[in-house]
């Protein structure tokens, strides 16, 4: 692999892309896509997932672009600081995957491309202003996952299941908040805060799955696997308050964002498709290693 050609996946945050994955069959499980799975229906979820991958990925990228200067400073070794790849080609690289994600949107459902659209708007917002806020920082991250759930549920041109969204908002929130301490460390005060909002989301899990007793005794294993997942290493960063700890415990939040999927989605279909989405769990995990997540 050409070292340019090693830059632009870098930029795109690999290993962070099978959790956009995941929360697009997290949505198609809330839609009821896979209790109607037949041949034909098949692209429909594949370009959704598609879709959402391409958004991400050009998020991250432009992410890049606009902390440019920042970046020379604390963290001279990303692509763009180093001068691997020019700022302009970038700029290009990025807007035209979010411009693949949305044609892949509008392909499935007016919908879904409406939805991809407001997700775009929310993913450049974070970019170019709301990241640097300690509110609306998170609180604007948040929403563009919650936004890529109900890409998902739009398969069909319907939410359902819309309050859904409101946990990935959280979740993010939460993680966003940790990742605030990744360059200085000294952050106990938002561990803490993100460890409830932790504890929200998993109150809320419960809650909503509760309509589906049919799924709820092995959606509560997943549950557990996903409290273990993201619970030691946020203790870990409280107790010692390390840049290097503090980004082990968003690094963790962000794949464990997979796990999180696969609870809600074994609750509203079955086990095995909670058994593919942990599939690309250990993707994301391989891929962390020869790629940074944040």
């Amino acid at each position: 692999m050409g070292q340019k050609t090693k830059a632009f996946l870098q930029l795109c945050r690999p290993a962070n892309l099978p959790t956009s994955a995941a929360d697009i069959l997290a949505g198609l499980a809330l839609a009821g896509f896979f209790d109607h799975f037949t041949i034909e229906l098949d692209p429909l979820g594949g370009l959704l997932v598609l879709s959402s991958i391409f958004l991400y990925a050009g998020g991250v990228v432009l992410n890049d672009v606009f902390d440019i200067e920042l970046d020379k400073v604390e963290r001279p070794e990303r692509p763009l600081p180093k001068g691997v790849i020019k700022i302009g080609e970038a700029r290009i690289f990025g807007f035209g995957l979010l411009v693949i994600g949305l044609a892949l949107a509008f392909s499935v459902t007016n919908m879904s491309g409406i939805i991809a659209a407001i997700l775009v708007f929310f993913i450049l917002t974070y970019d170019s202003y709301s990241k640097n806020r300690k509110v609306l920082g998170p609180l604007n991250m948040g929403i563009c996952r919650g936004m890529n759930l109900l890409l998902g549920m739009s398969v069909f041109a319907e939410l359902g299941h819309f309050k859904y969204a409101i946990i990935p908002i959280i979740y993010i929130a939460a993680i966003t908040m940790i990742s605030q301490g990744e360059v200085n460390g000294n952050n106990k005060k938002n561990i803490v805060f993100a460890g409830i909002l932790y504890l929200i989301v998993v109150v809320i899990v419960l809650y909503f799955n509760t309509d589906f007793v049919s799924n709820l005794g092995v959606s509560h294993i997943f549950v557990l696997v996903f409290i273990v997942s993201i619970g030691i290493p946020l203790t870990k960063a409280y107790l010692k308050n390390t840049p290097s700890n503090i980004k082990k415990a968003v690094k963790a939040g962000v794949i464990s964002i997979i796990l999180l999927d696969s609870v809600i989605a074994v609750a509203h279909s079955n086990f095995a498709i909670g058994l593919v989405i942990l599939t690309l769990l250990p993707v994301s995990i391989v891929l962390s290693k020869a790629f940074a997540v944040t």
